[in-house]
């Protein structure tokens, strides 16, 4: 390899490479192009860290936040990108993900649609498939935590309520919301979306954990099913 191809490039000098520049500044004045050639790690012989990260980034358009819809499969089709490397570049993009949704959680209790879609929409909101997951409350409304359910699709066929509740009835949750997100951009609810609801929030009621809404992410807007009557019988049975 030649002196230099690794992380850093090969005609940088040292002080100039990102890793040296982290150690001397911190993360914040780098470049996100910096910041990727650092999670990549090395180059090959003939193309440094630096340069694979400017092919990364040109995946997603330039746009940072895309970078959450690239897989596995897409980052090994770059020459000079292993599955090692692929593997950390997904890693800590999931990272980023969560450390953004951590950060919204209010302390506080969840006190409407709005709360829960800002706690979930930087880790959902532009992916380019579904997840479905659930917010746990505690008596007080206020967040235990979350969990991913499934991913892809949603199908009350494939979603078990014992998957649901789980965490639910081990951690001793007053109450817990369902959401999933529209890749589409469209919040407005699916036949299905209304069926699932219903299911889960029946096995809520059953269990003494009430399901208190199904929220929507799709990009900057969100729907609740709550507030379209979809848990209207549950919230009157409680």
């Amino acid at each position: 390899m030649p002196r230099g191809a690794g992380v850093g490039g090969a005609a940088r000098p040292p002080e100039a490479r990102p890793r040296e520049r982290l150690r001397r500044y911190g993360p914040g004045p780098l470049s996100e192009q910096e910041l990727l050639a650092l999670v990549i790690g090395s180059g090959t012989g003939t193309t440094a860290a630096w340069e694979l990260a400017e092919q990364v980034l040109a995946l997603s358009g330039g746009r940072l936040r895309d970078l959450a819809r690239i897989d596995l499969g897409r980052l090994t089709g770059i020459a000079g990108i292993g599955p090692a490397q692929a593997a950390r570049i997904v890693a800590a993009v999931e990272l980023g993900r969560r450390v953004a949704s951590a950060r919204s959680t209010p302390e506080g209790p969840v006190t409407g649609p709005q709360d829960v879609h800002e706690i979930f929409a930087p880790s959902l909101a532009h992916l380019d498939h579904e997840e479905f997951h659930v917010l746990l409350l505690n008596s007080q409304n206020g967040p235990i935590c979350q969990r991913q359910v499934t991913r892809g699709i949603l199908d009350a066929s494939l979603i078990h309520p014992r998957e649901v509740f789980r965490d639910a009835i081990v951690l001793r949750a007053a109450a817990l919301i369902l959401v999933h997100n529209h890749p589409s951009g469209n919040p407005e609810p699916s036949s299905e979306d209304v069926r699932v609801t219903r299911q889960l929030a029946a096995a809520g009621d059953q269990l003494g954990i009430p399901v208190l809404d199904h929220i929507i992410v799709a990009g900057s807007g969100f729907a609740s099913l709550a507030g379209r009557g979809c848990l209207q019988a549950v919230e009157a049975a409680a």
